[in-house]
C-alpha cells in the first residue's frame, strides 16, 4: 500500500497543471503592477553600488507584500535578501539592478535622444528582471498560502553586475548555503534558457596603481618619476603580449587616474583591467602575466607598483540541465508575447537607424540550447551569476524585453526598456518563472535530479575556488562621484505612477517616435 507521502505527491502532481494555469492568469492580472516596476526602476537609472533609490523601492515593495528583508548583505549598502515562507525547498530568485554609464535615453524614441546628456541609463535592461521575479513570487505565494504548501521564497538583487562586483561576496557571505535551486532572470530579445557551460568567459577585474614622484614638468622634469609613464608602458606591454594570448581571451582597460594636470609629473596613476578567460586556471594565468608586466613597467620608470586591488570577479557560468529542461517546457506553454504594430515599428526603426539587420522583434521561440562543446566556446562577455552557479544548481531565464541586433551596453538597448515591449516581455517571463517555481515546490524529484547533475556531472572534476581573496572587499565607492553629479538632474525624471499610468505618458512621448524626415531626433520628455 502506498505511503501517505506518496499519495500526497501523486495528488500534488495532479493539481500542478491547474495551479500553473492559475499563476499564468494571476501574472496576467498583475500586468500594470509589473509595468510600474519596470518603469520605476528605469527612471532611477543607477550605476553599480549606487542603486540606493532602486533598492529602497524594492525593499519597501517586498515588505509591503509580506516578505522579511535583511539589508546590507556582505557589507554592500544596496544589497539585500528578502524571504517569505518556511522550510524546504528554498527557491532563490535573483536579477540584476544596475545600469550603464552614459546610456541615458528617452524610451520609445528610435534614435539617440538622451534624457540627460552624459548621464547613466538602462542600456542593458536591468530595470526589468526584478519585476519578473517579484510578480512571479507573489503569484506563487498566493497559492502557497491558500494550499499550505511548505517552502521558502528568497529574492535578491544583482548589485553592480556591470562591475561583476558582488555575487562572489554573496557566496562568501553564505547567502546560498541553504538554497535548493537558484532561478535567475535576465533581459533578452527572446524567451529562452540553456544548460551547460555558457558561451562567455569568467574574469578578474583588477586595479594596478603606481607611485612615482612629482616635479615641475617643464622646470625640472628629471627630478620626477611619472606614475603615468608606468601605466602607459604597462598598457603598451599588454597590447604587444595580447597577440600571443589564446583566442578565447578578452582583455580591456581604462585609466581612471592619469594624473592631475600637465605641468606636474604625475606621482600617482592607475589602470583598471578586465582579464577574461574560459576557466579559473586561465584567468589566474592572465592575472599573473598582467602582474609581471606591471612590475616591468615599474622597473622601467623607477616607480613603485602598489598592491593590486581586485574590484570584481566572475566564474564562467554553468547552468543546470534538469531545471533548464523543466523551464523550457514552461517557455513553450507561455510563448512569445503578441507584439503590436507599434512595437514592431519601433524595433524596425531603431534597427535601421543604427545599421542593424532589419528583422523586427522575435516571433519564433528560441530552442533550448544544449551544453556547448569545447570548440564552440570562443569567449565573450561575463556575468557573476557564474559564481552562484558553481555553488548551487542554477539556471537563467532570458525574457524578451529588448530589440534584436543591438550593440549592448549602449543607449540603443535602453530604448525599449520602458515601453510595451519591456512590459509584455517581463509579464511573459514572470509567467514562466512562476510555473517553474511551482514545478520545484510540487515535484521534489526535480530538485533531487538537479543536485545529482550538479554533483556528478557539473562539479565532478571541477571545484569552485573564488577569484576574490580573503583580504578583498566590495568596491562600494565606485560610481559614487558620477551619481552625485547626475542624480540631482535625474530626480526630476523619476516616474510618478500615482499621477501617470506609464513612464511614456509622464515624459509626453508618442509611441513609437521615429527619426524625423529632417534627420532630427527626440520627443517630449519634459519633467
Amino acid at each position: 500500500m502506498p505511503s501517505l507521502n506518496t499519495l500526497l505527491l501523486v495528488l500534488q502532481a495532479a493539481t500542478l497543471p491547474a495551479f500553473k494555469q492559475e499563476v499564468v492568469r494571476d501574472v496576467a492580472s498583475r500586468a500594470q503592477f509589473t509595468q510600474q516596476m519596470v518603469d520605476q526602476i528605469f527612471s532611477y537609472a543607477e550605476l553599480g553600488f549606487q542603486e540606493t533609490e532602486t533598492s529602497r523601492y524594492l525593499v519597501d515593495l517586498l515588505r509591503k507584500n509580506g516578505f522579511t528583508v535583511r539589508e546590507g548583505i556582505a557589507g554592500i549598502p544596496t544589497a539585500w535578501v528578502a524571504t517569505w515562507g518556511s522550510g524546504k525547498p528554498v527557491i532563490s530568485l535573483g536579477s540584476d539592478i544596475d545600469d550603464i554609464p552614459q546610456a541615458s535615453q528617452k524610451p520609445g524614441v528610435a534614435c539617440h535622444a538622451p534624457l540627460i546628456e552624459g548621464a547613466p541609463g538602462h542600456g542593458e535592461g536591468h530595470n526589468s528582471g526584478q519585476a519578473v521575479n517579484i510578480t512571479a513570487a507573489l503569484a506563487v505565494k498566493k497559492i502557497m498560502e491558500r494550499e499550505h504548501l511548505p517552502g521558502t521564497l528568497q529574492i535578491w538583487p544583482g548589485v553592480a553586475e556591470e562591475l561583476v562586483g558582488t555575487k562572489a561576496y554573496f557566496v562568501r557571505e553564505g547567502l546560498f548555503r541553504d538554497v535548493d535551486i537558484v532561478l535567475f532572470s535576465h533581459v533578452d530579445d527572446n524567451l529562452a534558457t540553456s544548460w551547460g557551460d555558457i558561451a562567455g568567459n569568467g574574469l578578474v577585474s583588477v586595479l594596478f596603481s603606481f607611485q612615482g614622484r612629482s616635479a615641475h614638468a617643464a622646470g625640472a622634469p628629471w627630478r620626477g618619476r611619472s606614475a603615468l609613464d608606468a601605466v602607459e608602458l604597462m598598457d603598451i606591454g599588454w597590447n604587444f603580449r595580447r597577440e600571443h594570448l589564446r583566442l578565447q581571451q578578452r582583455s580591456h582597460y581604462v585609466i581612471p587616474n592619469g594624473g592631475d594636470q600637465p605641468n606636474v609629473v604625475p606621482p600617482t596613476a592607475s589602470v583598471w583591467y578586465y582579464l577574461r578567460e574560459l576557466d579559473y586556471p586561465h584567468i589566474q594565468e592572465m592575472f599573473a602575466l598582467a602582474d609581471t608586466i606591471a612590475h616591468g613597467a615599474a622597473m622601467m620608470t623607477s616607480t613603485t607598483l602598489l598592491p593590486d586591488r581586485i574590484l570584481g570577479s566572475a566564474w564562467p557560468g554553468h547552468f543546470n540541465r534538469v531545471i533548464a529542461e523543466a523551464m523550457y517546457e514552461n517557455i513553450k506553454q507561455v510563448g512569445l508575447p503578441q507584439w503590436s504594430e507599434a512595437d514592431q515599428r519601433l524595433a524596425h526603426a531603431l534597427q535601421r537607424d543604427i545599421g542593424a539587420p532589419d528583422s523586427g522583434l522575435a516571433t519564433r521561440l528560441d530552442t533550448l540550447r544544449p551544453a556547448l562543446k569545447p570548440n564552440e566556446r570562443t569567449g565573450g562577455g561575463s556575468d557573476d551569476i557564474g559564481d552562484v552557479s558553481w555553488n548551487v544548481p542554477t539556471v537563467t531565464l532570458r525574457f524578451p524585453s529588448n530589440i534584436p541586433g543591438l550593440p549592448g551596453h549602449n543607449w540603443a538597448n535602453a530604448i525599449s526598456m520602458a515601453t510595451p515591449i519591456a512590459h509584455k516581455g517581463a509579464t511573459a517571463g514572470a509567467k514562466v518563472m512562476a510555473m517553474t517555481v511551482l514545478d520545484l515546490l510540487m515535484r521534489p524529484e526535480f530538485i533531487t535530479r538537479a543536485w545529482d547533475y550538479f554533483r556528478n556531472v557539473q562539479t565532478k572534476d571541477i571545484t569552485y575556488q573564488p577569484l576574490i581573496r580573503a583580504q578583498d572587499r566590495p568596491a562600494i565607492e565606485l560610481n559614487r562621484d558620477v551619481m552625485a553629479k547626475f542624480r540631482p538632474q535625474m530626480r526630476q525624471f523619476y516616474y510618478n505612477p500615482a499621477k501617470y499610468r506609464t513612464y511614456l505618458e509622464q515624459l509626453g512621448i508618442t509611441y513609437p517616435t521615429e527619426r524625423s524626415a529632417d534627420g532630427s531626433c527626440g520627443s517630449g520628455a519634459t519633467p
